[in-house]
């Protein structure tokens, strides 16, 4: 233990001061589930429904990514310079991706995921988009480098694959690049062609029934730069996404003449229909909703999509054009994705046919306990509710905390409902609606909680400010008065200090006197606090008892010659040439300082000379020397404190040690 030296010449100094360290620890329907896919550009999307695949072409590595209907991915085919278009047989067997830096036609084998033919379609031909009609393979071609675009055919049926080209001559350049082309198996001799790239976009219908694209109609659509179109199932449509007008257009497929548009929004970039005829129409929209799904001819999204965003700018992730593609199902959507970071993903939408719901509840903020109140809320969608439709509404409070059903409630043709109910327990009481899924809307739930009145009860601790020597067992007693079910108390000590947490010491019922008593072992002041949880008719009461505890503390006195009394006080005696030890032993705690203090008797009163903090040794002890010149005859007394806040500390109340007496001689 290090010796701290002091001296009687002068006033005591402070040695040490305290620091104190504070320190801390610091709308629309979103895309069901999505994984990054593994491509640098995407030019086409088609689903395979009897291996549950997705293939999607990326033109910009030159290969196909294959992945199954979570996103994972299963196969990628490379040596694709450039593939865009895809197009999957009837019967799912095969896929035909056309490879445009190749100027070929690939056919891959969907069950084995293997690549098994090659097609070549000529020099600079560039095949783009491919589309089956008629029993042969239809593709748009040329345009890039090689002249105008036009049309030609692929015929797989004889022992050789045919390849005719020209199949769309036009002395007046209709297609001054590789057309977009649409086929649909309802409609098996339609083939729907448009032009890309063009500020001012054409759309044209040809029948190839004779095995000859013969034309049948051709309009100007009045909309630039062509995204991507889609027959109608039946073949009697064309649907078209456009740059703008900002809204996907649909023509007539006979004559072409205009019909009633599916209203999305700005920058139609998109569009698949299912086999149902619900038209998936996709825009490049930052800060709208991404994909509309409409039922078959229907002037209202059923249900929106909106992207999440997942890069740096401000706005949500878009829809790559042309990305979108139904399961042959219609059980879910696929979309890719592009972020700010230039990353793709491939969500995976779920739902489509079903508008979505969201539900409100309004309650009364506070009500008295046992009387009636009324409740209303709302049921919303953009698609009407079933006659008959119901919402079901569940309360719970403190006595029924799984809940109490209270029935089904009807649904107006708004979608309001209301319902009353008389409310047995106080407290928070939360009423719950459920509008279950259907075949039409999805499942929504709305809750709102309503402030209940309770009784107050009485609740008392005692000890409170009482003063206790150190480690001493003390016995705290609370009271709880009238209740209604509840009689559980719980006691919780908090000792002062942050290294020491607050813990639950008893937890009970109190007795038939309302009492509940725990013994508590006082080695630092401690707030003893009596909690009352509440019930259904008595509100929840806190109180709080604070006790103090001394600290332990001794003071010893060392290096005198003898010990005698002055009238009826101990004397520790001292040659003046001899130096005192004053060996302090106090509780320890981190920081810790003690006080010691000085006094001189003159003429018999007691005056201070000085007093001074020194710190504790890791024991808990402190050894000061009292270093000389020394006046011999006087007499002289010492003691050692811990002083709540000044000691460094305000864990413990205020403690002394008794005075201790020396005198110094010849």
């Amino acid at each position: 233990m290090r010796t701290r030296r002091i001296s009687t010449a002068t006033a005591f100094a402070v040695l040490f001061s305290s620091v104190v360290l504070v320190g801390g620890a610091a709308s629309p329907a979103a895309a069901d589930s999505s994984r990054i896919l593994p491509a640098a550009s995407v030019g086409d999307i088609v689903t395979d429904g009897l291996h549950q695949r997705v293939f999607v072409s990326d033109p910009a590595s030159g290969k196909v990514v294959a992945t199954d209907y979570s996103g994972k991915v299963v196969a990628t085919f490379a040596a694709l310079p450039g593939v865009r278009g895809l197009e999957l047989s009837p019967d799912s067997t095969t896929l035909y991706a056309a490879v445009p830096g190749a100027d070929a036609i690939v056919a891959i084998d969907t069950a084995t995921l293997k690549e098994f033919a090659r097609y070549d379609i000529g020099a600079d031909t560039r095949p783009t988009h491919p589309a089956l009609a008629g029993g042969k393979l239809w593709f748009g071609y040329g345009g890039d480098g090689g002249g105008g675009g036009n049309i030609g055919s692929l015929d797989l049926s004889g022992e050789e694959p045919v390849v005719t080209l020209d199949q769309a001559p036009d002395p007046n350049r209709l297609w001054n690049s590789a057309p977009l082309l649409a086929s649909t198996p309802g409609a098996p001799t339609t083939l729907a062609a448009g032009t890309q790239d063009q500020s001012s976009s054409r759309i044209a219908v040809y029948d190839v029934a004779s095995g000859t694209a013969a034309q049948t109609a051709l309009q100007s659509t009045g909309s630039s730069y062509l995204q991507d179109l889609a027959l109608t199932p039946d073949g009697q449509q064309i649907v078209v996404a456009s740059s703008s007008p900002y809204h996907h257009q649909v023509f007539r497929t006979s004559d072409l003449a205009a019909g009633k548009s599916y209203p999305s929004t700005a920058y139609p970039n998109a569009v698949e229909i299912a086999p149902n005829g619900t038209v998936a129409a996709g825009v490049d929209g930052w800060y709208d909703p991404d994909v509309y799904i409409f039922p078959k001819g229907a002037a209202k999204a059923v249900r929106t999509y909106d992207f999440p965003n997942t890069g740096m700018h401000s706005g949500s992730d878009t829809l790559v054009p042309a990305a979108l593609s139904w399961a042959p199902d219609g059980s879910r959507l696929f979309a890719v994705t592009v972020n700010s970071q230039n990353v793709r993903s491939l969500r995976v939408l779920t739902n489509t046919n079903k508008s979505v719901t969201s539900l409100k509840v309004n309650a009364p903020a506070k009500a008295p306990r046992a009387k009636k109140l009324t409740a209303s809320g709302k049921v919303t969608a953009t698609v009407a509710f079933p006659a008959g439709s119901k919402v079901t509404v569940v309360r719970t409070d403190i006595e029924s905390p799984k809940g109490k059903s209270l029935g089904t409630k009807p649904l107006n043709a708004n979608g309001t409902f209301s319902f009353t109910d008389t409310p047995p327990a106080g407290g928070k009481v939360t009423y719950r609606a459920t509008y279950a899924a259907g075949a039409t809307h999805t499942a929504s739930t709305g809750a709102d909680a309503v402030t209940v009145s309770r009784a107050a009860t009485s609740l008392k601790l005692d000890r409170n400010k009482s003063l206790h020597a150190y480690n001493k067992n003390v016995t705290f007693t609370a009271t709880l008065g009238k209740t209604h079910k509840n009689r559980v108390v719980e006691l919780w000590a908090d000792p002062f200090g942050a290294d020491k947490p607050k813990k639950l010491v008893k937890k009970g019922k109190v007795n038939s006197k309302g009492k509940l008593s725990v013994k508590v072992n006082l080695k630092r002041d401690t707030t003893v606090t009596a909690v009352f949880a509440g019930d259904g008719r008595y509100a929840p009461k806190t109180v709080k008892s604070t006790a103090y505890a001394k600290v332990k503390v001794s003071l010893k006195l060392s290096k005198h010659y003898r010990t005698a009394k002055i009238g009826k006080t101990s004397y520790a005696y001292y040659n003046k040439k001899k130096n005192p030890d004053f060996t302090t032993t106090m509780t320890y705690y981190k920081g810790r300082a003690q006080r010691l203090s000085l006094q001189l008797n003159y003429q018999g009163k007691w005056y201070d000379t000085g007093q001074a903090y020194f710190p504790l040794g890791a024991k808990g002890k402190s050894v000061v020397m009292l270093e000389g010149p020394h006046d011999v005859g006087y007499k002289m007394r010492v003691r050692a404190s811990y002083i709540n806040n000044s000691s460094g500390d305000s864990v413990n109340s205020t403690t002394h040690t008794g005075w201790k007496y020396f005198i110094f001689t010849k």
